[in-house]
């Protein structure tokens, strides 16, 4: 199964005999809080306008617990996330489409965890609301009760001694800006720099201009360059955990698993017994 979709099979979709579900979770990483100004608001942005039928999902709150020594972004609580998907009308035997403001980081963390939790067909909305070309509704949806139950996978997630083995045994991809990767700035952690071993891959070479994904073989050849060759295992970190469930995103599109480590550099950073590296060097 393909895990995107364009927004003309979307509508196709939605017109069909089984519609998806439809997730809105517009998020934005900001740091407009600490200059003083007021944050990105997703859910002010879902009451102006949403693709029909979108039922609203806030990452900080559903797709994450609060931050603290696991990362800005650590993973929810298991039970409170079913009880959130059950609420948004999730269920097992329907399909489910997820969608952003188009950056599609926000939509990939939901994407990753319905996958991770055993949801079987979970699709992100290739290039986000951007890329709908229909009607918008102010309506809010109240839908029926889903049946989803989430199972966490023993496979697909990291943690920071798994992701240190891994930059040694297999490949690591760290997600963020290059600049935050060797360690020139660092706007949000406590340290600079990365994870020994870990290769920069900066998530935003994975799309377009336009916000959509680069084409499988594109993105199968990119992470071949950087080391992702068969038989290679594949682990992806960035500053929280959203941006990198972008990048298993664009790896699942070009037909290579990867886990993700949740914590990431937020998680990594915080413990000043952990090595860090930095300038263009993996080590």
């Amino acid at each position: 199964m393909n895990a995107i979709i364009s927004a003309t099979e979307l509508a196709g979709g939605l017109a069909g005999a089984n519609p998806p579900v439809l997730l809105d979770v517009r998020w934005q990483l900001s740091t407009a809080k600490a200059a003083g100004a007021p944050p990105f608001d997703g859910r002010a942005e879902y009451a102006a306008g949403h693709i029909p039928g979108a039922v609203f999902v806030d990452l900080d709150r559903e797709l994450a617990s609060a931050p603290g020594a696991r990362g800005r972004h650590p993973l929810p609580d298991v039970g409170e996330f079913g009880t959130a998907m059950r609420r948004a009308g999730v269920s097992s035997a329907r399909p489910v489409v997820v969608y952003d403001g188009g950056q599609g980081w926000a939509a990939a963390r939901a994407w990753w965890l319905l996958r991770w939790t055993g949801h079987p067909d979970v699709r992100v909305l290739d290039g986000g609301l951007p890329a709908w070309q229909g009607p918008l509704s102010t309506d809010v949806p109240v839908p029926d009760e889903g049946d989803f139950v989430p199972a966490p996978g023993a496979a697909g997630l990291l943690d920071a001694d798994g992701a240190a083995a891994l930059a040694r045994s297999g490949v690591l991809f760290d997600a963020r800006a290059g600049e935050r990767y060797r360690g020139e700035v660092e706007p949000i952690d406590p340290v600079g720099g990365h994870i020994p071993g870990a290769v920069s891959a900066p998530t935003t070479d994975n799309v377009a201009r336009d916000g959509r994904f680069r084409p499988a073989e594109e993105l199968r050849a990119r992470f071949e360059t950087l080391g992702a060759t068969d038989g290679t295992e594949v682990g992806v970190y960035c500053g929280s955990g959203v941006s990198g469930a972008h990048e298993v995103l664009a790896l699942a599109v070009a037909g290579i698993p990867a886990a993700l480590y949740v914590g990431s550099w937020s998680e990594w950073s915080s413990d000043p017994e952990r090595p860090v590296a930095v300038g263009p060097d993996p080590q």
